[in-house]
């Protein structure tokens, strides 16, 4: 797309309310644009239209008219979560208008350089991370995007002097044109969305946007123990700065002696390792000691790893690392300690909606654990959880529309305890039953832990209210 300035006197039609919706058409009728917001929910539940029409800026609720897209309009900006599908959106790839979502607007009036990070799993972890470690260098960032602020917002009040640290979904890059962020961040690929998608070509390829525009003076930094990840380099004009638990790499930020069976002691101990940075010179510099990183998990290590490659590559000096990467919580939803009860501790990881984030949940725990899981059916079989069901849970609950299907691999598994609870018409009594169920089957010593590998919305309308219900429903045992 271009410029919005360009697009003064211009129709351009923005697509869906909410908070990104809100602050894009603000943005586009600040520059001049003609802007007719439309969102299919009626009036009622659109309390944001009021607002918009205050400065005069047309709103269409209640459904798409048909006319709504046509030869006239030149911009079409849709919130990432709606479908291509859509015959809006489709009547404008029909009449070739340019369809982008609210991240390309955003990159053309921020003057700040740009930070973007993806991955199908510890994008928010990361993110949050990375603005710890260069708040604490006095590198002022600003974290927006899919994290929280939407980015149209946040990207007004930058100035060069700030760092734009963005979560980045894959929704939000297949919108993107011009985007080009100064460092590039993928930090894994698994399995999902792909009822979005309609397969994993589709989502790789929006993923993989966020190296498109980059040139040789920007930065990627990938994950090198991921196939698909690697698999992109061919494509990335960009210097490439990977991070790895699994290797030594020549240059990059990586554990040692790294993990794999090569990095066990005799009889099984495991090694002291340390998190250290190979320079484009061939120097290292130690980072951090794995056991003092302040997040549990393995897969915490590698979200440590990549907010470290990020940050150093924004000019943070590694020997500054160590105080946040230590002291550093994590966020809500996300392997989140809730409580402990009868010597039963509880852990909520509602933010894990596919399998791989649950395995990596799984992995992170010595302690035999009782899983919640299910939810929204995507199509998947979760046979990938098998090997972890079989080696680190001792009972499984289950709920949603996947609970057969979860069941199906638990027996495959070899477990034993396999509860379905049957929904009800309140999803919160549903939750309420799981949790209850969970605690009389854990005994002291054992994790209760909610990592539901499937997304939320067939039962609750997001990842985070299904936390906060689960967290309610613990603290009320």
């Amino acid at each position: 797309m271009k410029h919005p300035d360009e697009y003064r006197g211009k129709t351009v039609v923005v697509l869906g309310l909410a908070r990104s919706g809100v602050q894009v058409a603000k943005v586009l009728h600040k520059a001049g644009a003609e802007v007719t917001v439309n969102d299919r929910k009626e009036r009622e539940q659109c309390p944001e239209a009021s607002e918009l029409e205050a400065l005069g800026i047309s709103v269409i609720c209640g459904g798409h008219p048909d006319d709504l897209i046509h030869p006239g309009v030149a911009l079409l900006v849709k919130n990432p979560g709606i479908p291509y599908s859509v015959p809006p959106v489709q009547n404008a790839m029909e009449l070739g208008v340019p369809v982008v979502t609210e991240v390309e607007v955003a990159y053309h009036i921020c003057a700040a350089p740009m930070i973007g990070i993806t991955g199908s799993n510890g994008k928010t972890t990361t993110t949050t991370w990375v603005g710890q470690l260069l708040e604490d260098a006095g590198l002022s960032p600003i974290v927006a995007g899919n994290i929280g602020t939407p980015l149209s917002e946040a990207a007004q009040e930058a100035n060069p002097d700030n760092w734009m640290v963005v979560e980045l979904s894959s929704f939000q890059l297949k919108g993107t044109e011009d985007f080009r962020p100064r460092i590039a961040a993928l930090l894994n690929i698994a399995e999902t969305h792909l009822d979005y998608h309609g397969g994993m070509d589709d989502y790789i390829a929006s993923k993989a946007k966020l190296f498109a525009n980059q040139t040789a003076d920007d930065t990627a930094v990938l994950n090198w123990d991921d196939p698909v990840c690697r698999s992109l380099v061919p494509y990335i004009k960009a210097r490439i700065l990977p991070f790895s638990m699994n290797e030594v790499l020549r240059e990059g930020v990586y554990v040692m002696p790294p993990y794999g069976a090569e990095g066990q002691m005799p009889g099984g101990e495991e090694p002291e390792r340390t998190v250290v940075y190979t320079d484009e010179k061939g120097f290292t510099h130690e980072i951090i000691r794995v056991e003092n990183i302040g997040l549990p998990g393995r897969f915490n290590v590698g979200n440590a790893l990549a907010a470290s490659a990020i940050a150093i590559t924004a000019g943070v000096s590694p020997d500054r690392l160590e105080p946040v990467l230590s002291s550093f919580r994590g966020v809500e939803h996300r392997l989140e300690f809730v409580d402990e009860r009868d010597g039963i501790a509880y852990y909520n990881n509602s933010k894990a909606t596919n399998s791989k984030a649950t395995n990596m949940a799984l992995t992170s725990f010595k302690e035999p654990i009782v899983l919640i899981a299910g939810g929204l059916d995507r199509g998947s079989d979760y046979e990938e959880l098998v090997p972890s069901l079989r080696e680190r849970v001792k009972a499984v609950v289950l709920l949603g529309q996947t609970k057969e299907k979860i069941a199906a691999a638990a027996e495959k598994a070899g477990l034993k305890q396999i509860i379905l609870v049957d929904n009800g018409k309140d999803a919160a009594d549903t939750l309420t039953m799981a949790v209850q169920e969970a605690a009389r089957l854990a005994e002291p010593g054992d994790i209760v832990l909610l990592s539901p590998a499937c997304a939320s919305w067939d039962m609750f309308p997001s990842f985070e209210v299904r936390g906060r219900i689960f967290k309610e429903a613990v603290h009320n045992l």
